[in-house]
């Protein structure tokens, strides 16, 4: 299994990226993406840590660690340009902090981040059909969170991604040392959204995927 969405204490999670990384890579996973929460008072200061860190995990740690960032409550106007500006700085995968009905997102948020070329919307909430298309159409990936709270809206983003033919990722949106699940209770977590062992299996390639992609 991949996991595409994670935290670590260089923004709000708990773990250092050296016991992040040991964790999964204790309960098999055979890659995970390092995407602390990015606006632009910190872009500078945190991605080039995460991309230093990456590659040294990737090295000595037998698991493939990929630098990235989860831009979190950015204003719509100012999507573009930071996406941009976190791939200048080495983030390989770029995510977009969604709008989740457990935070109070500005309402815009998933479509302009859709339009701003990222990788991944996270826990997208009541994303509309339109959005999801243009995701589709786009090559934006939609996630099935974890994570507690976000994932109160798995089963709209399941049904709506179905309809639209848009593409989704399990993950786990981990800050904490509880929320980094064994693959197998992370894949029930999905067919309890209403998704099937077939759909479990496309989100794992698709993972792949974009590991294959930005590598």
């Amino acid at each position: 299994m991949i996991d595409l969405h994670t935290h670590t204490l260089l923004s709000d999670g708990e773990l250092l990226p050296s016991e992040l990384v040991r964790r999964y890579k204790v309960l098999g996973y055979k890659a995970v993406a390092i995407t602390d929460h990015i606006d632009e008072s910190n872009a500078e200061l945190i991605i080039p840590k995460i991309v230093a860190v990456s590659k040294k995990l990737s090295k000595d740690s037998g698991i493939k660690v990929i630098p990235g960032a989860e831009l979190t409550h950015v204003p719509a106007k100012d999507i573009k340009a930071l996406v941009k500006k976190v791939r200048s700085l080495g983030a390989r995968i770029v995510l977009a902090h969604g709008e989740t009905i457990a935070e109070p997102v500005a309402p815009g948020t998933n479509r302009r981040a859709i339009q701003c070329g990222i990788n991944i919307l996270t826990h997208p909430g009541l994303i509309t059909l339109k959005d999801a298309r243009l995701a589709a159409k786009s090559g934006v990936y939609l996630e099935i969170t974890t994570r507690r709270g976000h994932a109160f809206t798995n089963g709209h983003v399941a049904k709506i991604a179905k309809l639209a033919k848009a593409k989704l990722v399990l993950s786990s949106d981990s800050h904490s040392p509880d929320d980094i699940l064994k693959p197998a209770f992370a894949e029930k977590i999905a067919m309890g959204a209403g998704l099937t062992k077939a759909d479990v299996s496309a989100m794992h390639k698709n993972a792949q995927d974009i590991v294959n992609k930005i590598s």
